[in-house]
């Protein structure tokens, strides 16, 4: 689901994966771990999120998921608004 209030994407990342540090001006975020265990860095501090736990990232919050583990993590990424345009790599 995308729309310009809400978006909710589905996600895998493969096993010893990382995305890029980043924070978004409007958009908050909360990141639901389905499958695997995630590491999830917050404005420098790290969080350990397991299968079925979830994880707040508000908006001007550097923030980056890693995946640590040898299996493949699922999760949802829901953000409000939606984040297109509004991603700043730091």
């Amino acid at each position: 689901m995308k729309e310009d209030s809400l978006s909710i994407i589905h996600e895998r990342m493969p096993p010893r994966t990382e995305e890029t540090r980043h924070y978004h001006n409007r958009s908050k975020q909360f990141f639901f771990i389905l499958l695997g265990n995630a590491t999830i860095e917050l404005n420098g501090e790290h969080y350990e999120v397991n299968q079925q736990e979830g994880l707040e990232v508000p908006p001007l919050t550097p923030h980056q998921i890693f995946n640590k583990t040898d299996s493949e993590i699922e999760f949802l990424v829901i953000s409000q608004p939606t984040t297109k345009g509004d991603r700043i790599s730091v």
